[in-house]
């Protein structure tokens, strides 16, 4: 797993040229890309959301696109849409955004519930349906979607199918006053997004993605994958846990994981640094949701459920 290893601290240096002292955000957006996962960024306006996107396609070399969610939004602008062809007599097909293999979603909650849900099939299966006839979608396939936890108004709540597709919830918070104060300095003269190359390719990423299947997971941290989440289900303070996905998601995560520190075997303490990113948006507090209120429960699941020696 050393040419893991060495691929993602390459990525990680690359991108961190662009997104200062925020290194454990990259590190798990890396986890998503290595097990094909999804990625949902709960922060305000300003501290780099859409530039963090921009940097990690342009390092792994892959097509980007930005899909600005509005109200007035429609799932053909995201899809594509026929065309009839006058000349030809034929209606032809005029691909939507989402044909590109990193898809920044921003301010996904801006968009109505109808727009929303034209997400859940090319997350899930990786493909588009429209008018009848499917298309597969390139590969490898990521999707980076904003939200902003502040505003409200305008706004419409992303169901529960939509979030439960989201590999991990991040945040990535302000920064330090040196990282800030190195962020201004670092763009007085141009931005550095415009200095970076890519350091991989999409035919390197899809073959490091197979190879991370590989890692081994022993069975009692299997069990202890499938007891956090089961605790989430029967927790007091809990209206919803997790679903089986999310199981799924912490064992993919954690495999992402160990392969990234050049293991060829899951620890506990990988899947103990995941619980919170992989599990705590799938679960719903009894009362109103609030994502602190999900962490804190989390928190307290991690402890009480015993660790493998």
């Amino acid at each position: 797993m050393e040419e893991i290893k060495v691929l993602a601290d390459r990525i990680a240096s690359n991108v961190e040229r662009v997104i200062i002292g925020k290194s454990s955000v990259v590190r798990l957006l890396l986890v998503a890309i290595l097990c094909e996962g999804h990625v949902l960024i709960d922060d305000v306006p300003g501290v780099g959301k859409t530039m963090m996107a921009r940097a990690l396609a342009k390092s792994l070399g892959l097509s980007f696109h930005r899909i600005q969610f509005t109200p007035d939004l429609l799932p053909s602008d995201i899809l594509g849409v026929n065309i009839f062809n006058q000349k030809t007599g034929d209606f032809e097909f005029k691909p939507g955004p989402i044909l590109s293999q990193v898809i920044l979603a921003d301010e996904i909650n801006r968009g109505t519930p109808k727009t929303q849900s034209s997400l859940l099939e090319c997350m899930e299966e990786r493909q588009i349906s429209v008018d009848g006839t499917t298309r597969k979608l390139p590969r490898p396939f990521l999707v980076i979607a904003t939200q902003n936890p502040i505003e409200h108004y305008g706004t419409f709540p992303l169901p529960e199918a939509q979030v439960d597709r989201f590999l991990l919830r991040v945040h990535l918070g302000y920064p330090s006053s040196q990282d800030e104060k190195q962020i201004v300095l670092g763009q007085k003269l141009r931005h550095p997004i415009e200095e970076i190359e890519a350091v991989t390719s999409a035919e390197e990423l899809l073959k490091i993605q197979q190879k991370v299947k590989e890692v081994h997971v022993e069975e009692s941290v299997q069990d202890y994958i499938v007891h956090l989440v089961e605790e989430t289900r029967k927790h007091e303070r809990l209206f919803l846990g997790a679903s089986p996905r999310g199981s799924l998601a912490l064992f993919k995560g954690a495999q992402a994981l160990a392969a990234m520190q050049g293991r060829n075997y899951v620890l506990p303490d990988d899947v103990k640094a995941l619980a919170i990113p992989v599990l705590a948006h799938r679960i719903i507090p009894r009362g109103a949701r609030n994502w602190e209120a999900s962490e804190e429960i989390m928190k307290s699941i991690l402890l009480k459920v015993a660790v493998p020696a």
